[in-house]
């Protein structure tokens, strides 16, 4: 298979078919944002059914073929889909018109042991979801995370519905 973080072409072609490759998908908002010829991020959210979301950060460096970082938001609106503020408001870890389910990011917390094997990688999950830390070993910074994380949300938040 051809790896997306070979050139921002082959990011934004991956980023840009999810919706064609995962039917759960419901709508994308994702946009690729050059910040120089070899840098960029990709920033936005995927909608899927009963109004759950997942809001996406990646800073990408295609001359190391890498994700620099991230942070990936699940969350389940208040609003309806054709209500939904713009991507950056929402996106928000302050909007308070959605229930956050977990998230993922890549902030290292090297005082805490339980996060070792899997450094920096983490999700955040109830109860006390800012401070509930658990590793997170499918994600990485040398292959797209995000069809692991569709996956995830097919198989978790879309299965309990």
């Amino acid at each position: 298979m051809h790896n997306p973080l070979a050139s921002p072409t082959d990011y934004e072609i991956f980023i840009y078919s999810l919706p064609e490759i995962y039917v759960s998908i419901e709508q994308s908002q994702l946009v690729y944002i050059p910040r120089g010829a070899l840098v960029g991020c990709v920033a936005g959210m995927l909608v899927f059914a009963g109004n759950v979301i997942l809001c996406v950060h990646e800073y990408l460096n295609f001359e190391l073929g890498i994700i620099e970082g991230y942070g990936y938001e699940v969350s389940r609106s208040h609003v309806r889909l054709e209500f939904l503020p713009p991507t950056d408001e929402y996106c928000r870890a302050s909007y308070s018109k959605k229930d956050k389910l977990y998230w993922y990011d890549s902030f290292p917390h090297p005082q805490d042991p339980t996060l070792a094997s899997t450094d920096p990688h983490h999700k955040h999950v109830p109860p006390d979801i800012k401070q509930h830390r658990i590793p997170a070993p499918d994600l990485t910074f040398t292959a797209p995370n995000l069809p692991f994380l569709i996956k995830e949300i097919e198989q978790t938040v879309l299965m309990r519905r």
